[in-house]
């Protein structure tokens, strides 16, 4: 058994995935697997694999099964879930695609025995040659896969009127000339996909088909279809251009099918087409690594090297498709010129279009043919090694044969030019750093070990792509500073290995996360300005003379986040843009330029990119799209660039929103253990670090190893200054009305009785709309409708009676209505819009230990808690000092000098010195623009804010 086993697997080579479980069972008993094929005509068929058997054997097993004559390009497919792809009639195992499939299911969460995974038998490709009447069977089955694609959309046509041909086709080959509405239906039904039976109503296409069908069979149908849709009946291949003319990319698919070879981006966009007359030759190159082929593509076009994975398979179907060409062409050009006297040869001239006459007059094996002269219509003997025969079935076009008549100087030239007019050409060669380095880059050294070594190889350059990391940096100046110099060189090290790391040109055994490597990278330039030409200039470098295609992308990645962080020094920045311009091509090119010049009009970035910024980037997306939330329970998604600040964040959220003013409004930050509000003038993503970076150290040093912190943003307001309720809608529904009712819940307000039922029956409304039948619910919501000290004042039937009571008053308003009538009767009291919060003092004898205090736009107010009397009023005119820490918050009040000392503990000093600041700063500003400079605002004292 394991003899046999082993002569199968070096017959047809080893497998790339672990066995499957079908395989594992069969290892059991020592039987052979079944696997069931489907046909397109819903027959299926059994066939015995094993672990070796390949899609070419099962293909062929299963054309002997069904009788199949004419049996090429027809392939094995496999399906999971809603993916299918091609295993092609060649050398790929069928039992590693049934290990994949089974892998992905466990993946998801399933059991590899129960993987849904089907095989069908399908016609992936057309000969350019392909006859209908050769086989019926072949006919009849490609006929069913071309039905069975109309219905399910895999084929699509611009003209309905082709759909309705082929349906009426098919009508003739279900029902013959009968066309009975009844049949017709289903005939549509058979072939009409369902979206342009939604589309079009079933009727329409019923009378469609009727009337093509009155008009009108498998072979024409199949024909149609080969005809129409060469691109759905092709072989792909992904290859990366290794040498050939210039193309928009490097790394496209290359598609084969019976009218030639289509060269296509991965949105198949075409960027190259070749007719098969214009390919003169094809032959495979064995690249230096064990698992890479390169195939030599000679065409009138150009000559390409492209390399892939399946670069052989490539090669043989075109070297196939040649050669079957070039048996059954009728085509052929001279290459010389003949002047003959005797009237049996024909005389022609060079690069002139001979029609071959095959009625054996005249035998190949002799050496000549019989052929016709195109341009004079004679026909005689031509010699076979005057002609070359091209491989097509029917007539060269013009532009064929102009190509074919040039030499190959010329065509390369016209070449060119084409390039040029298409914009498929560089119109400036890439520029290097090669110049930059002669001033700016300090000597090579010389490493007497590697000379040795590899004493044919070319000298290293500094400016030049290496996949060795620099012990030293770059830039002389610094090497030169003896200060800086060995700082330098650690710092250097750290980043040139990232870098190379980031773009997959050095190897590593634990993977890094992308944020890690850019933190590596340009952590230490945005804190040490001296280094940060060195990183554009180590990009640069690596992105210079680099043939490997994946490290380029991940190069301008990270050219794209340094253009946002920080601009290079005038030295350098001129040499910078010439680097960019000089590789328009590049997507990313023009956004580089762009984020460069808006970065020497900034100020530089003081932290690294934030994870978002990254995550961006490495779904090749420019922009970038936050969430933000609002107090009401809703989002919205808003754009936020890398030099996005608070301010311009807020200005385009209000704008957005419609808010009549974006002052007092704030961006605040929620992490699992504070709310932060962020400084107006910082940078966005800048904030967002400072904030994840602060909480993640928290954390780590608490839990101990890395941690991820989610967060939340939110923007609510925070100064409550020029807010009169009614006045701006949109501010009451989202900001003021969701963000009051909490304080007054809380029962941080004084007011009385008749106040909050009339209060309550708003909360009410808000909640249940007009719908008298929730009455009865109002006893369970009262902790939602009355102050939580409130409660007991009344029993829970006294406030419902009192409530449905002011709830009628009420009669005819609306929700919205009701938010701002909350708002109105709230604003009459003193405390509106203040923030509260409860601290321990150790300061006043006469106060309790807790304390309430209440900041708003009149000052610091500090209340009783459970009495609600205030104890004292410090307006910040009178507040000449304040400082907080984690635990504590501390203001001198009266003078620095005199004053006296107010001390509490609390955990969120932090906010209350926030708040103040910002009011202080509010006044400042308001007085600074009405003032005169001469008085300027010297009645108030600005606190200083000594946080931890």
């Amino acid at each position: 058994y394991c003899a046999e086993r082993l002569r199968r697997t070096t017959m047809n080579g080893m497998r790339g995935e672990p066995p499957s479980w079908l395989e594992l069972q069969a290892t059991k008993t020592k039987k052979p697997m079944i696997v069931t094929v489907k046909l397109m005509d819903n027959r299926s068929v059994n066939l015995p694999v094993d672990s070796a058997s390949t899609s070419r054997e099962i293909c062929q097993a299963l054309s002997n099964k069904i009788k199949l004559k004419d049996t090429f390009g027809f392939s094995l497919y496999v399906a999971l879930y809603e993916k299918v792809w091609a295993l092609g009639s060649g050398r790929e195992h069928v039992m590693d695609a049934i290990s994949q499939c089974e892998q992905e299911v466990k993946r998801r969460g399933g059991q590899e025995q129960h993987a849904p995974w089907r095989l069908f038998f399908r016609k992936e490709i057309f000969t350019p040659w392909h006859d209908c009447k050769e086989d019926k069977f072949s006919t009849d089955l490609i006929y069913q896969q071309i039905i069975h694609g109309l219905k399910f959309g895999e084929y699509q046509s611009e003209k309905e009127d082709d759909l309705a041909q082929l349906a009426a086709k098919h009508l003739y080959v279900q029902h013959g000339s009968d066309s009975s509405p009844e049949h017709v239906k289903e005939t549509v039904q058979d072939c009409i996909n369902n979206s342009l039976l939604e589309a079009k109503s079933e009727a329409k296409w019923v009378q469609m088909v009727s009337t093509a069908h009155a008009q009108v069979m498998k072979a024409e149908t199949v024909d149609y279809a080969r005809e129409k849709w060469p691109m759905f009946f092709s072989r792909f291949f992904e290859v990366v251009k290794l040498s050939g003319p210039a193309l928009p990319k490097n790394k496209f698919i290359v598609a084969i099918n019976w009218t030639g070879i289509t060269f296509l981006d991965e949105r198949e966009k075409r960027l190259l087409e070749l007719s098969f007359p214009e390919v003169t030759g094809v032959n495979t190159i064995r690249e230096g690594k064990a698992s890479g082929q390169a195939v030599n593509l000679l065409t009138l076009k150009g000559d390409f090297t492209l390399s892939g994975t399946a670069a052989g398979d490539m090669a043989e179907l075109i070297t196939m498709f040649l050669s079957g060409l070039m048996e059954r062409s009728q085509y052929a050009v001279t290459l010389k010129e003949a002047s003959q006297d005797d009237p049996a040869l024909l005389s022609f001239k060079k690069g002139v279009l001979i029609i071959i006459i095959k009625d054996d007059e005249f035998p190949l094996q002799r050496g000549w043919i019989k052929g016709q002269n195109d341009s004079t219509k004679k026909t005689g003997a031509v010699p076979a090694d005057d002609i070359l025969i091209l491989p097509t079935l029917s007539k060269p076009t013009n532009e064929v044969m102009s190509l074919l008549n040039l030499s190959p100087n010329q065509r390369k030239n016209i070449i060119q030019a084409n390039q040029k007019e298409t914009g498929t050409m560089e119109r400036l060669a890439p520029f290097t750093l090669k110049e930059f380095s002669l001033e700016y880059f300090r000597q090579l050294t010389k490493d007497v070990n590697r000379q040795v070594i590899s004493r044919n190889a070319a000298p290293e350059k500094l400016w030049a792509n290496s996949r060795e990391p620099i012990r030293q940096p770059l830039l002389k100046k610094l090497v030169g500073n003896p200060e800086l110099s060995h700082k330098a060189c650690v710092l250097v090290l750290n980043v040139c290995v990232p870098i190379l790391k980031y773009m997959g040109d050095y190897p590593t055994k634990q993977m890094q996360s992308p944020l890690e490597l850019t933190d590596q990278i340009f952590g230490p330039a945005t804190k040490h300005e001296v280094l940060r030409d060195e990183i554009y200039c180590q990009i640069m470098k690596q992105m210079t003379i680099n043939n490997n295609r994946f490290s380029i992308e991940q190069g301008w990645q990270l050219m794209w986040l340094c253009c946002g962080l920080f601009p290079p020094t005038q030295s350098l920045l001129k040499h910078t843009q010439r680097f960019l311009e000089s590789r328009r091509r590049e997507p990313l090119a023009s956004d580089c330029l762009q984020r460069l010049q808006s970065s020497l009009r900034l100020e530089p970035r003081k932290l690294p990119p934030h994870q978002v910024e990254v995550d961006a980037i490495q779904q090749n997306s420019t922009q970038i799209f936050h969430k933000i939330h609002f107090p009401n329970d809703t989002e919205e998604i808003f754009e936020v660039a890398t030099s996005t600040r608070i301010r311009d964040l807020i200005q385009n959220i209000s704008k957005q929103l419609k808010l009549a003013s974006a002052d007092g409004f704030s961006i605040f930050v929620k992490t699992h253990d504070k709310v932060l509000s962020l400084n107006d003038t910082d940078y966005f993503f800048d904030s967002l670090r400072q904030i994840t970076d602060w909480s993640k150290k928290a954390k780590r040093i608490k839990d101990g190893g890395p941690v991820n912190v989610p967060y939340l943003v939110f923007f609510m307001r925070k100064l409550w200054f020029n807010v009169v309720p009614g006045r701006d809608s949109e501010a009451d529904l989202i900001f003021h009305f969701p963000q009051e009712v909490p304080k007054y819940l809380r029962g941080y307000h004084v007011c009385t009785k008749e106040e909050m039922v009339n209060i309550a029956a708003l909360l009410f409304r808000i909640k249940v709309n007009n719908d008298k039948t929730q009455f009865v619910q109002i006893p369970k919501l009262l902790k939602e409708l009355v102050p939580l000290d409130q409660l007991k004042a009344m029993s829970e039937n006294e406030w419902k009676k009192t409530i449905v009571a002011s709830f009628n008053k009420q009669a005819g308003m609306t929700v919205e209505e009701a938010m701002v009538a909350f708002l109105k009767a709230v604003f009459r009291w003193p405390t509106f819009g203040c923030a509260f919060f409860e601290v321990k003092q150790t300061s006043e004898q006469n106060f309790p230990d807790i304390v309430r205090i209440a900041i708003s736009k009149q000052g610091l107010t500090i209340i009783h808690p459970k009495t609600k009397d205030v104890l004292a009023n410090h307006p910040f005119n009178r507040i000449a000092n304040w400082c907080s820490g984690s635990t504590y918050f501390h203001m001198t009040i009266g003078s620095l000098v005199k004053g006296s000392k107010f001390l509490c503990e609390t955990s969120l000093g932090y906010k209350m010195d926030d708040l103040i600041t910002s009011y202080v700063n509010m006044y400042l500003r308001e007085r600074k623009a009405t003032l005169n400079k001469s008085e300027g605002p010297s009645q108030l004292a600005v606190g200083s804010r000594l946080t931890e």
